[in-house]
C-alpha cells in the first residue's frame, strides 16, 4: 500500500524545489557573460579608462589590440590590412595614451563629454603591386592614348565603409580620411603616398550591444568584412 505524503511534507518539498530553481537561476545569471559595451560612460568608467591609457604599457596594448582585426592581403587590388573599432570606453583609453604628459583625469572626462558617445571605425588601406600610387588611364573617345597618372590624395573616397547589425545598416554620423606616407630615405627622399586611413563614426545610441560587422567595399569589387562582438568588448 502506497503511503500518502502529509500536506506539510508536500509544502516542504515544493519549498526546496523553489529554492533549488532560484539558486540555479542566480548561478546562471552570475556566470552568464554580461553585455560589456557601455554607453554612456559613468565617471568611474571614464577614470578607469583614463588611467589604463596613462599606463601606456603592455597591458594597455593588449587591451586595445582586441579592438583591431588584421586581415590577409588580397590576390590583387588594394589591401584592406587593418580594421579598428573603438567603443566610447576604448576611445578614452586611446586618447589618454596619446596624451601622457600633463593630461589629467578631469581633462579626459571633459574630452569625453565634448565628443559624445560614438562608435569609431578606422580602416587602413595599403597600396599593392596591382593597386599602387600610379594609376593607369584609359583611352578617351577623343582618341587620346592611354597613359598614367598619380592617384589623388582623396582616392579613399572611392571606398565605402559601413556598419551593419542583424542585417540592418546603421547610418553614420561622419566619414573622413587622410593619406599615409612612407619614407624610402628619410631626410633625402620626399615622402611617398602608400595608402590611406578612413575614419567613420556612428552614434553609439544607434549601435546595440551585439555583434557588429564593419564592411568595406573597394573600387575593384572586393567586399571585406570584420566582425566585432560588442557583448565582449568594453
Amino acid at each position: 500500500m502506497r503511503r500518502k505524503k502529509s500536506p506539510s511534507a508536500e509544502a516542504s518539498g515544493r519549498t526546496r524545489l523553489a529554492r533549488s530553481a532560484a539558486s540555479l537561476l542566480l548561478t546562471a545569471f552570475l556566470i552568464a557573460p554580461a553585455a560589456a559595451y557601455e554607453a554612456p560612460l559613468d565617471p568611474h568608467s571614464i577614470r578607469e579608462a583614463y588611467f589604463l591609457g596613462q599606463r601606456n604599457d603592455e597591458k594597455m596594448a593588449r587591451f586595445l589590440d582586441t579592438y583591431v582585426k588584421h586581415l590577409p592581403p588580397p590576390e590583387k587590388g588594394p589591401y584592406i590590412s587593418e580594421i579598428q573599432l573603438l567603443t566610447p570606453y576604448a576611445q578614452v583609453v586611446d586618447l589618454s595614451r596619446q596624451k601622457t604628459v600633463g593630461y589629467s583625469a578631469q581633462q579626459a572626462e571633459q574630452d569625453y563629454r565634448d565628443h559624445g558617445d560614438t562608435i569609431r571605425v578606422r580602416v587602413r588601406i595599403e597600396f599593392t603591386a596591382t593597386y599602387g600610387l600610379v594609376e593607369a588611364q584609359k583611352a578617351t573617345r577623343s582618341g587620346t592614348s592611354p597613359g598614367f597618372t598619380l592617384r589623388p590624395e582623396d582616392f579613399w573616397k572611392q571606398f565605402k565603409v559601413g556598419l551593419s547589425q542583424k542585417d540592418q545598416w546603421v547610418e553614420p554620423l561622419d566619414t573622413y580620411g587622410e593619406p599615409t606616407y612612407s619614407l624610402f630615405n628619410p631626410g633625402a627622399t620626399p615622402p611617398v603616398m602608400n595608402g590611406a586611413l578612413v575614419y567613420v563614426e556612428w552614434n553609439a545610441a544607434d549601435v546595440s550591444s551585439s555583434p557588429a560587422n564593419v564592411e568595406v567595399f573597394t573600387p575593384d569589387g572586393q567586399h571585406v568584412v570584420a566582425t566585432f562582438d560588442l557583448e565582449k568588448l568594453r
